[in-house]
């Protein structure tokens, strides 16, 4: 009887473990879709207008269209405000970095807090929540 107790004790705190596990792992890869669609938004952020009135600045190194770090921090903003519902799921999240360095590939990094799903005495240390990063690039050609 004791056995069988202390074996059932076990057993509840390791789905504890798991579940909290599995959590984390699916907010991670939540964050990551985020930060891929994001970038693909920043990456196609030039408009035909803008290309097609002489705004657009020369291509570098054979690019068809030229991104600026400006640019891709405004279509981030902007796909997050008509977009709210991308950030269901997932708590805190900031955008880290919105940039590019070579005006061809938009990069976007997301942080977020992921709670665990279930706190145990095990996953007590963690309940305040654990932070997780996205990082995504998006070529514009």
């Amino acid at each position: 009887m004791l056995l069988t107790t202390a074996f059932v004790a076990f057993a509840l705190l390791l789905v504890t473990v798991v579940v909290s596990a599995t959590e984390v792992h699916l907010e991670r890869k939540r964050l990551y879709e985020l930060a891929d669609a994001l970038a693909l938004a920043a990456a196609d952020s030039m408009t035909h207008e803008t290309f097609y009135t002489g705004a657009a600045t020369d291509p570098v190194d054979g690019a068809v269209l030229t991104l600026t770090s400006g640019g891709v921090r405004a279509e981030v903003t902007d796909y997050l405000a008509r977009n709210p519902e991308a950030l269901a799921g997932l708590h805190g999240v900031t955008v880290t970095d919105a940039s590019t360095t070579d005006g061809r590939t938009a990069t976007v990094s997301l942080a977020a807090r992921a709670r665990p799903a279930m706190v145990s005495w095990v996953t007590q240390p963690w309940s305040d929540g654990i932070i997780i990063r996205a990082e995504s690039r998006a070529r514009a050609w």
